[in-house]
Parts: structure tokens; sequence; C-alpha cells
């Protein structure tokens, strides 16, 4: 591992302003007889610190069913074949961001052994900077950690990150560097310059309340990418690069305080200048899609790479020269898209050697032993039948809420506790569960807060949540692989949440809204619409992801900022043993008219 010169200070991403200061590298052109050249782009999007092939949670390789596999050391080797076969100064390398989090290596890093405090260079950075990327827009995700991390990673890496809508709410300017010019030298030709413009969706501003409240905020991606468009092609860029991460279509998954989380497709149609836009976010697959832009009537290439580098996306663009003799400016006259998928490729073995103590690290911590289970306790039923394993989570959040709140006004207030089934994999096997196992259940770095919600409140949050499931007719029978998710795969599963405290039915014959029943206390009472509860909930679906009635604007009784996924494996720890007996009540099921619906 390397140890960085010096650490930032906490607040240094917010002190600093990244100023895009990087002089043209077009300036002073000749006339030249080269009229065509050749540009390659490679770009990857949303690897949540997928470095190895390989499965923390089932500690073995990753499978997927496609066959596809993932990480950055087979990015490497995709991008050392296209720089050997293109020739490496006709080949940038970008990143769509969300690489902070989402495996064990990313979590040990910035909690169990920060890099903020032991001055070791951040893994991803690493690995990144071996291949050789030439720039980066931050996600979402960089922010669950807070900004000290994010500064630290922007330090170690050898590329500028960017963010043009990222503002610090100190000086009012980008807290990151809103674009970077880069250039390509052409045999017999001038330079191409290629403007690289980052825009991030502004929906940290609500998921990382806590992080990044007071500090920064985050501006409309559409008017800041036209903002900085204007710049870089006034600053003499040939070619223009969008990085959204945000998905396409304008909607959102949060109200509408805060602009669009997903307007990549109307970066494209309403900013001109642009000619390839870079989205990531929705975690989908699509290595082309064009829109035309309403002001040029050019076509534009959207282009999404599967997330966790299981495909990068390779952009061949051909560059006319236009103007007449002693200019030099360079135009995309085509461009294609061919999506390679890194199971083609073997694993770079000069990345996997540089990052083999992180991954050892990371594997010591993740086998951890921290209780012994008496039965096997799997999650692949939880989104549609009461489970043992989710009780699991429901139980820990209730008892650390009550103990924080023993002594207190709310202490006699009835806690609920909610919890959504974020994994269709996890197990508890019977006899000894690792840390691995805990993580693989409680896949996000949520911390616990709890608001106060009356009954009124906790009905509709039920009923908000029961749009998850379609709707069956009398009689009729429920399918989960086809009804859940709805509509139509809209509503991802960690948009589904249970709730534990209370008795409740869900009749899947009713339309949305009307479906919850039988509401009552565990010993049978109904519960009144003004009665008060304190909820358990993450900070995720505390801060308005998901966009649940009632909870974002609810009253914060509770918020310690432990992190749950902690606070289950200390659980754990304290016991020694996880049986179902001491958590398990079933509480809620699924009915058509009153039949069980499983």
């Amino acid at each position: 591992m390397h140890t960085r010169k010096a650490l930032l200070a906490a607040a240094a991403i917010v002190a600093v302003t990244f100023g895009a200061t990087t002089p043209p590298a077009s300036a002073g052109r000749h006339p030249h007889p080269v009229r065509t050249t050749q540009l390659t782009l490679l770009a990857t999007t949303d690897v949540h610190g997928n470095i190895n092939n390989w499965d923390y949670f089932r500690n073995a390789p990753y499978t997927e069913r496609t066959g596809d596999t993932k990480g950055l050391a087979s990015v490497a080797s995709i991008v050392d074949t296209v720089r050997a076969d293109k020739g490496a100064r006709k080949v940038v390398v970008v990143d769509n961001g969300d690489f902070l989090q989402g495996t064990p290596l990313d979590y040990y890093y910035a909690v169990q052994e920060p890099v903020t405090e032991t001055g070791v260079d951040h893994p991803m950075a690493v690995a990144y900077n071996t291949i050789g990327y030439d720039a980066q827009v931050v996600g979402n995700h960089e922010f669950n950690y807070g900004l000290p991390l994010l500064g630290a990673y922007v330090k170690d890496a050898d590329f500028p990150v960017l963010g043009a809508n990222v503002i610090s709410e100190r000086t009012g300017r980008p807290a990151l560097r809103p674009y970077t010019m880069i250039s390509r030298k052409v045999a017999g030709g001038p330079p191409v310059t290629i403007g690289v413009v980052g825009v991030t969706t502004p929906g940290s501003q609500i998921w990382d309340k806590a992080n990044v409240e007071g500090k920064v905020r985050f501006d409309d991606m559409v008017d800041s990418a036209a903002k900085w468009v204007r710049v870089v092609r006034a600053r003499g860029a040939d070619v223009v690069v969008v990085l959204a991460h945000s998905g396409v279509g304008g909607g959102s998954s949060y109200g509408g305080d805060l602009p669009a989380e997903n307007p990549a497709d109307i970066i494209a149609a309403q900013v001109p200048g642009i000619d390839v836009v870079v989205v990531g976010h929705t975690h989908l697959d699509v290595p082309e899609q064009w829109v035309t832009n309403e002001v040029t009537g050019k076509q534009v290439l959207l282009t999404q790479p599967k997330f966790w580098g299981q495909t990068v996306s390779e952009v061949d663009l051909t560059l006319t020269r236009t103007g007449g003799r002693g200019r030099a400016d360079w135009t995309v006259s085509t461009m294609a898209t061919t999506a390679l998928r890194s199971k083609d490729y073997i694993e770079d073995a000069t990345l996997t050697s540089a990052l083999e103590p992180y991954h050892q690290a990371t594997l010591d911590y993740v086998n951890q032993v921290v209780a012994q289970s008496v039965v096997e306790l799997p999650a692949t039923e939880s989104r549609y039948r009461d489970t043992a394993i989710m009780d699991f989570i429901q139980q820990v959040q209730t008892e650390t809420v009550q103990s924080a709140l023993a002594g207190t006004a709310y202490a006699d207030t009835p806690v609920l506790s909610i919890a959504a089934p974020f994994s269709r994999t996890a197990v508890f096997p019977q006899g000894d569960v690792t840390i691995r196992d805990i993580a693989g259940l409680y896949i996000y770095d949520n911390t616990l807060q709890a608001r106060l919600l009356t009954g009124q409140q906790v009905k509709d949050y039920l009923e908000y949540s029961a749009k998850y499931f379609e709707q069956v007719a009398p009689g009729g029978t429920f399918d989960p692989a086809t009804m859940t998710n709805a509509p139509a795969g809209a509503t991802p599963d960690y948009n589904y949440d249970i709730m534990s405290g209370v008795d409740y039915e869900i009749d899947l014959s009713q339309p949305v809204g009307s479906r919850i029943v039988n509401l009552t206390m565990p010993d049978g009472t109904p519960v009144a619409m003004t009665d008060s509860f304190v909820v358990a909930v993450n900070n995720y679906r505390a801060s308005g992801g998901g966009n649940f009635p009632g909870i974002a604007t609810a009253p914060v009784v509770y918020n310690d900022l432990v992190e749950i996924r902690q606070v289950l494996i200390d659980w754990a720890l304290a016991r020694g043993v996880i049986d179902p007996a001491d958590f398990f009540v079933p509480n809620w099921r699924l009915t058509i008219a009153g039949e069980p619906a499983v």
C-alpha cells in the first residue's frame, strides 16, 4: 500500500474549489494535411468498489446468470487491449461515478481502517491510477461516508474527479472540478482536444443530508451541463463528453423539491455542443441510445455500461478536420459503440498484485465468525413472506432505539421498526455466522434513526409500500416472480418496506392505497389513527429516499449516527447465538380477498 504525502483536512473538499484551469492543448494550431483521425472513448460506471471478480458475501468468485464477470481487474485488461489495438494516444478512459461504496472492501477502508486516519492510498484510487483513467465524475454514493473520505480519494487520484453541480456552500462555486481538457496528439495533424464535463444526481442532498448539509449543495444537472459545455467549447474542445451520473427519462425517486434525478437524455436533448453522454446510476446495460438535440438537430450518443465493471463501453469516433487552410478544428463525423464484456478478458496481474494487500485485509475482516445460528435463515422469500432473518434486523433496530429512549419522554411509546429486503440471496447458515453473512443481508451503509409517526401515518406508509405488488383478482394466484416490483419492475426491492411492532395484512385484491387491513397492535387492539409510535428507520428512508409519505418531515427522536450493519454485528457478537425463538414474531402476511396469498 502507498502512503499519501499529506492527509486532507476534514473539510478539504468544501474548503477548496478545484478550478478547471488547464489551458487548451490545442492553442497555437497550424495547418496540417491530415483530414481525418480516430478517437476511442472507454467508459465504466457504477463500479461500486468491485476490483476483483470476487463475491465477498459468498467468499467465492462472482457468478451471474448471464455469465458476466465484474471488477476493475478485467477492465484493466480491456483497456490495455484497446490501447494496444488503437494506439494509446487515441484512447480516452473515463468513469461515471459510484465507486466509493458497494463492497466490503470499500466499507473496510472507510470505516474499519479508514484511509482518512491511516494515510494509505484508497484502494479504488490505486486501481483507477494503475489502469490510467483520464477523468471521473462523482456519483451519489461518493457522499455516503462523508466529505473527508471523498476529499482523501480526490487527493489520491492521478486524474481529475469532476462534479460541476456539486457547489460549495461556503464559496458558491463548484467544490470539485467542473470539467477537464484532454489533448491527444495526431500524427501529421493538429491535436484533438476533448472537453469532459461531469455532473451528478442531486439526490445526495436528501440521501446523505447528514454528510452534506451546510457544506455542499447540488444544482440542476441540465443547467450545470449547459454552463460548462459552453466553457469547454469556448476553450477549444473538438469533442465534448458529458459524464452524467444519472439515468434517463427525467424522473426522480424523491419529491419535487430537488432538481431531477435522471435527466441524462434531457441534457443530450437540450444542451447544444455535446457529442457523447455517459449514463449511469440506474444499473442498466444500454450500450447505445441516440437523442436528437433540440437546438442543433444533431444526434447525440448516450451510452450506459453495465454496472460493477461488467462491461466497458467502447465508443469509436471518426473526426474530420474542418475549416480552410490555417484552421485545425476537428468535428465528429461518425460514432459507433461496442460493449466490451469483462468475461471475455482475464484479470490483469499488475492490478491484482497492487491491490492484493487490500483484498486480503478485507477477506480477513469479513470472514470473522461473530455467532452461531441454531438453524439456517434464508432471505429468499423475505419480500413476500414474513421471515426470521428480516425479524433479526427488526429486533436489533427495535432494541437499539428502546435502549436509547429509556428514561426519556418517549420511553413508553411503542417502537416499530422498518426494514427492506435488500437481498434475495442472503442466508445465515446453520453454525458459524460471519461478518460477511451479516453484510450480505444488510448491504448498505445506512445509519439508524427514529421518527415519531401517528397511526394514520403508519397506515399511509404501509399503503405506499404495498404498491410494490401487482393487483390480484379475487380467486387469483399470486406469483412472486411476476407480481412483485410493481409496476412492471419499476419498484426495486430496497423500496419495499416491511414493518414490525404492529400486525397487518396486505390484501392484493384491492387497489393501491386501500390494501392494508387488520392493522392492530400485537395484542389485537386496532391501531387508532391518533396513536403515536416511535419508528426505527434507516437514514436513507428518513431523509426522503423512496419518497415514502410522512417519514422525512416527522419529528426526530433518535439519531446517534450508529451504523445499522455494525449494530447487527455487535448484537450477534454480544450474544454469540442467533436463535429465531428470540426474535421471530410473524406479524404480516399477503392475502387475496382475505385468503392467504402464499
